[in-house]
């Protein structure tokens, strides 16, 4: 779907307010090769039912970083079962045991990082995005986030120019608990990004 940056502002004032449901319904109707990603973080289980609610069969991209914790992996073993979600599996081309002994995580500051990063997760998010293709990305990307998460909206276009569809953009915590707790979702809030380190850091997806 291609739309320009004027499109893009004059439908964020018309969804603003509009149930994410029809945001997504919309989205689905116009696009060509939709797929959602997710890391199955706090609250991503809101994103995963509402979008394959209306598409059952979306493309379900997990980059797994190899870094996760147990919990989380029961947790996205729980939404997969649960939601029957068809999921595409993309992980690093390394191990994470042979990086541990080579590498390890490294800090911020260290030059390392960039490399990192690049391995667990942005390598395998362009391997998944070439071999799909998609014009339309659902994601749960909220404001408040972080400060670029702040300069966002409900639609926004990604620096290769898809279109990017936060339905619950507006949306706080004690919303989505209780959106949860309306359609029976579970929610897990041990999770470990190894490339952010800070909470309100960007992940580098978005950025």
């Amino acid at each position: 779907m291609a739309l320009t940056e004027a499109q893009v502002q004059k439908l964020n004032i018309q969804f603003k307010g509009i149930p994410p449901e029809e945001i997504i319904s919309w989205a689905v109707k116009h696009a060509k090769a939709p797929v959602v990603t997710t890391n199955f973080r706090p609250y991503e289980v809101a994103i995963l039912h509402a979008v394959s609610g209306v598409k059952k069969d979306i493309a379900v991209v997990w980059c797994d970083t190899g870094y996760n914790t147990p919990k989380t992996y029961k947790h996205a073993d729980e939404i997969i079962g649960k939601l029957n979600l068809n999921v595409k599996l993309f992980v690093p081309k390394q191990t994470t045991a042979h990086r541990d002994a080579v590498m390890g995580i490294p800090q911020i500051d260290d030059p390392r990082h960039a490399v990192f990063t690049e391995q667990v997760k942005l390598e395998p998010f362009k391997r998944a995005m070439a071999e799909f293709k998609p014009d339309v990305w659902f994601t749960n990307l909220r404001k408040g986030q972080t400060a670029h998460r702040d300069s966002l909206d409900i639609l926004s276009l990604s620096k290769d120019g898809v279109l990017k569809v936060s339905p619950f953009y507006h949306w706080n915590d004690t919303q989505l608990d209780t959106y949860l707790k309306k359609y029976n979702l579970p929610n897990e809030h041990n999770y470990f990004d190894p490339t952010k380190v800070l909470e309100n850091r960007e992940c580098g997806l978005h950025s």
